[in-house]
């Protein structure tokens, strides 16, 4: 049973008046104590903090047929975020009634008048449940989402809180982003102190915030990535420099064979301008990808693509491979677009982290197929090598004829 932010209605408060039990947690009970109905059922009351001792409290006492109703009080709707998911897993749908308030994000949007049917509704709360699964995001993922969408609410936590997020967004976004943004912190919404607090992420950041708040972020000038392609960049719109960049066709099978998982760790090494890093991090924005490059017009490139493209998901890494390659954290994905002429080390130290299930290799030469090769098959990977050959039209007056580009061997490696 949700409450917090309206009396209980005739078919709540009779459940709760029947109950055998009724337990809660201490910051719900201190609210409930404003509640009709609580002088009428404190004794019946028990509060436990630990969500794992209320499972188990539960658990015994239906295991006892004289016990016929036991209501847990939660906070707001108990299905958004709450505890609702947690009873519905432990004891099953027909053995679990809800009962829901108002959700604090409806609330909050009510407070600042503005429609919340067009937000992206997030939570950065440590909810968890007994089995261990989470129930939010990572706080590193939200400038991804904030380069996508132009509302977004969210519940937060101690460590994630109002002034750290508007840190967040100063950190990782172009400056003429993130100050286009503008933040409402709704504290302790449903107590007498309610408080509305709104400003840019420059004014939010050096505030201090009640750890009981919802953050609703806005963008007021339409600075938005939404309608650019995920999937599909062209040679032109990537800044490059003479002609270096991965073409188009040998790209979209590359990140094809690089079988991108929704989150986790890819190293792109040799990076270049970084057209396979952008596409990568646009593919899986939850994804962390290393770009890796030595060459200093090409880090420039490569950090004047991830502002172009709003990219927040890219960590520019300069430095020459194998070395620098020895302090990343473990790749799930890798490709090697460029190794100097040590593929031999690089493969070497990629071989150690046991973590990498899929690699590519992209070779022009016929010694570099054959030395990449040689290696995964003796490391116990399983190879496919393609040949990827294109030819693109070109007008001659009229008419089209075709010019051919070099053929591009395309190694992968799985284990």
């Amino acid at each position: 049973m949700g409450i917090g932010f309206k009396p209980l209605d005739n078919k709540a408060s009779k459940i709760i008046k029947k109950a055998d039990f009724i337990v809660t947690s201490d910051r719900i009970l201190d609210f409930f104590k404003g509640y009709k109905e609580y002088e009428l059922v404190k004794n019946k009351i028990l509060s436990i903090n630990s969500m794992s001792d209320v499972i188990i409290f539960i658990k015994e006492k239906i295991s006892n047929p004289e016990t016929h109703n036991i209501v847990f009080l939660g906070s707001g709707d108990p299905l958004f975020h709450g505890i609702g998911r947690t009873m519905i897993n432990e004891f099953g749908k027909d053995m679990v009634e809800i009962m829901p308030d108002i959700s604090s994000i409806q609330l909050a949007f009510a407070r600042i008048k503005e429609p919340w049917d067009d937000a992206l509704l997030l939570s950065l709360h440590g909810i968890s449940d007994p089995t261990g699964q989470t129930n939010k995001i990572s706080i590193t993922e939200l400038p991804t989402f904030l380069m996508k969408y132009k509302k977004i609410a969210m519940l937060t936590d101690k460590r994630n809180n109002p002034s750290s997020i508007a840190k967040l967004i100063l950190d990782t976004l172009p400056e003429d982003y993130s100050l286009s943004y503008r933040i409402s912190v709704c504290e302790k919404l449903g107590y007498p102190d309610e408080k509305i607090t709104q400003g840019d992420p420059v004014e939010i950041a050096k505030m201090e915030f009640s750890d009981l708040n919802v953050v609703i972020i806005q963008n007021q000038q339409d600075k938005s990535f939404k309608n650019a392609p995920i999937f599909g960049l062209k040679e032109n719109e990537i800044h490059h420099s003479r002609g270096l960049i991965t073409k188009d066709e040998v790209r979209s099978v590359t990140i094809h064979k690089l079988r991108l998982p929704e989150k986790g760790i890819f190293w792109d090494i040799g990076a270049g301008s970084g057209s396979i890093s952008i596409e990568a991090a646009k593919i899986s924005p939850k994804l962390l990808v290393y770009a890796i490059e030595k060459n200093e017009a090409e880090i420039k490139n490569l950090t004047e693509n991830k502002s172009n493209f709003g990219i927040t998901n890219l960590n520019i890494i300069e430095g020459e491979a194998p070395d620098i390659l020895k302090n990343l954290p473990q790749p799930d994905r890798v490709f090697i677009g460029g190794s100097g002429g040590n593929l031999n080390r690089i493969l070497n130290i990629i071989d150690e982290k046991t973590s990498c299930k899929v690699l590519v290799m992209n070779a022009v030469m016929l010694e570099t197929l054959n030395e990449g090769i040689s290696y995964l098959d003796k490391a116990g990977f399983v190879i496919e090598v393609s040949q990827i050959w294109v030819a693109r039209s070109k007008a001659i007056g009229k008419e089209l004829r075709l010019n051919a580009h070099n053929p591009v061997f395309v190694i992968v490696g799985e284990r």
